[in-house]
């Protein structure tokens, strides 16, 4: 049988086929979307039906494993999503149902997975996670995405509302505070954390901004890491892609704590999130 991948987010979905036989390139069939999800009901469950549907390339016969950001009901496939505007038409609807009857198949053949679980399951399968039994992975963007895995279990670590330095560590470790760390303490207004990477700004002052996230970070990761006895961090995310600017900093903070511990980049990018997505079905 066919098993699909997905991997939704607010604005965003790709899904391909998944094989789960082997851990070298999983991957086939790859598609993905933009996807309003201020929409109603209907228009999203349809966006979403379309690209699944592209990826199953005409196999009426699959299993889809869904990873989908927090807070969800992911046992039974219910949205409890209604804060962040996105996916506000779904809050406390089963998608798993609404999905089912779009795409023709049976609700048992549909699994819904945490991102940054799927992430991290993802990446130990066949990415930079491989060769490690206990392990935190961090996924570094507009939010803040966690999941440890010991031994052979992955488990959503729900870090992102930690209490950290007075708020919570998503304030401290996501593509908001550098803006306002730019904005504030620089008058330098950005975008994302690609920006601080123009010719147009002053790299002392990047460099202020990434050491002190870079910090961060290790401050935030060491009480974790020391009571999981961790062996390896793996990053994803977009921020992840900055990583040479801040993880010098983060090692080093690390190791002046007594703790040093190897990072590990992310190796199959979104597609690890789509591969974790599908082991529930290979258990």
């Amino acid at each position: 049988m066919t098993i699909i991948g997905v991997d939704i987010g607010g604005s965003h979905i790709s899904a391909a086929q998944v094989s789960l036989n082997k851990t070298d390139e999983p991957i086939n069939a790859f598609h993905e979307s933009d996807v309003d999800t201020f929409q109603d009901k209907a228009s999203i469950i349809s966006s979403w039906t379309e690209v699944i549907l592209k990826a199953a390339n005409g196999n009426k016969d699959f299993k889809v494993g869904i990873a989908m950001p927090g807070p969800y009901d992911y046992v039974n496939g219910i949205s409890l999503i209604k804060d962040q505007g996105k996916m506000a038409s779904l809050f406390q609807l089963s998608v798993k149902s609404l999905l089912a009857k779009s795409l023709n198949i049976s609700t048992q053949n549909i699994l819904f997975t945490n991102d940054a679980e799927a992430f991290l399951a993802g990446e130990s399968f066949s990415g930079a996670g491989k060769d490690f039994s206990n392990s935190i992975g961090i996924t570094l963007g507009t939010g803040l995405g966690s999941a440890i895995k010991v031994e052979e279990v992955v488990k959503d670590a729900k870090l992102w509302t930690a209490p950290f330095k007075g708020g919570i560590a998503e304030d401290y470790l996501g593509t908001s505070w550098f803006i306002k760390t730019a904005n504030k303490n620089y008058n330098i207004k950005i975008k994302g954390v690609k920006d601080l990477l123009n010719s147009d700004i002053d790299p002392s002052i990047s460099r202020i901004i990434f050491e002190e996230f870079g910090r961060n970070l290790a401050e935030f990761l060491f009480p974790y890491a020391v009571r999981l006895q961790t062996q390896a961090v793996v990053l994803g995310g977009k921020i992840s892609l900055a990583a040479d600017h801040f993880l010098p900093f983060t090692d080093s903070c690390l190791d002046s704590m007594g703790y040093s511990i190897p990072f590990k980049i992310s190796k199959l990018g979104e597609k690890a999130t789509l591969i974790g997505a599908c082991l529930p079905f290979k258990k």
